[in-house]
């Protein structure tokens, strides 16, 4: 059985406590905290420290009975200097997270490389594992790139995330997951989208951040996907709906039940 974690975009608009209960509540094992915001819009909150809302949020985790998976998003970018990262590291072990999600903003591939490499140093002592997840908007922007990049990282804590979203946008295939040691894809996010791809930038933003699919509502090459990864790597359902106009647990109770109906029909 995989365990299954409810990803922070799914469910954006919810405070890392609230959202602990809406995991609790829909049915999920797991659950993924965004500890720094991705954009410049979305709400901080006040946790990477040793506050109020962070102990609060440890206190709901441990009587809710489900932990922490992932936690996000780190940027490595061209001045980037990881050290500064060793306070939300601390944060992600307090939570009891197993993995970090990175992004690679550097189009100097080789200094990238080196700063995954020293991130991937600096949390392993805190038994944390660094998830490079490439994205089309992104100096990582396909699999096959993140994969090299991982590789010459030559760190054991070090992975590739798969995103179907970002997979298939990013012009890979199924086949070319094989390549990648199995150590190397510890866990997957999980979505669903429509099969024609999105003609301009603006429109593949739109659809990834807010607009995706639950899995078996789409076109994305889900089963293929899950052919060819670790058979019990947890699934990160990051399935943001804004359009369909439903509360956060709704949404988690939908992408959770699409889930289970398409794991239990996939051969």
């Amino acid at each position: 059985m995989r365990s299954i974690s409810l990803a922070a975009l799914t469910v954006l608009e919810l405070s890392p406590v609230e959202m602990v209960r809406c995991a609790a509540d829909a049915g999920y094992t797991h659950l993924g905290i965004r500890l720094l915001p991705a954009t410049a819009n979305e709400p901080a909150w006040d946790i990477v420290a040793d506050t109020p809302m962070r102990r609060e949020l440890v206190a709901t985790l441990a009587g809710s009975g489900v932990r922490t998976l992932d936690v996000e998003i780190l940027r490595l970018q061209p001045t980037t200097d990881v050290r500064h990262f060793l306070a939300v590291l601390e944060a992600g072990a307090v939570l009891g997270a197993r993995h970090v999600l990175v992004a690679g903003n550097d189009p100097d591939e080789a200094r990238l490389t080196a700063r995954l490499a020293a991130l991937c140093v600096l949390a392993a002592p805190f038994d944390l594992s660094i998830y490079l997840e490439p994205m089309p908007w992104t100096d990582a922007r396909d699999f096959t790139q993140a994969a090299r990049i991982v590789e010459r990282a030559a760190q054991p804590n070090a992975g590739v995330l798969i995103d179907p979203i970002h997979f298939d946008r990013g012009g890979n295939h199924a086949a070319q997951i094989a390549a990648v040691p199995p150590e190397r894809l510890a866990y997957l996010q999980f979505c669903d989208a429509p099969a024609a791809r999105p003609s301009d930038l603006e429109a593949l933003l739109r659809q990834a951040r807010a607009e995706r699919l639950p899995p078996g509502e789409g076109g994305l090459d889900l089963r293929g996907i899950l052919a060819a990864a670790p058979a019990d790597a947890p699934l990160s359902l990051e399935v943001p709906m804004l359009s369909r106009g439903l509360p956060a647990l709704a949404r988690a109770q939908q992408v959770l039940q699409a889930t289970r109906r398409f794991l239990a029909e996939a051969p």
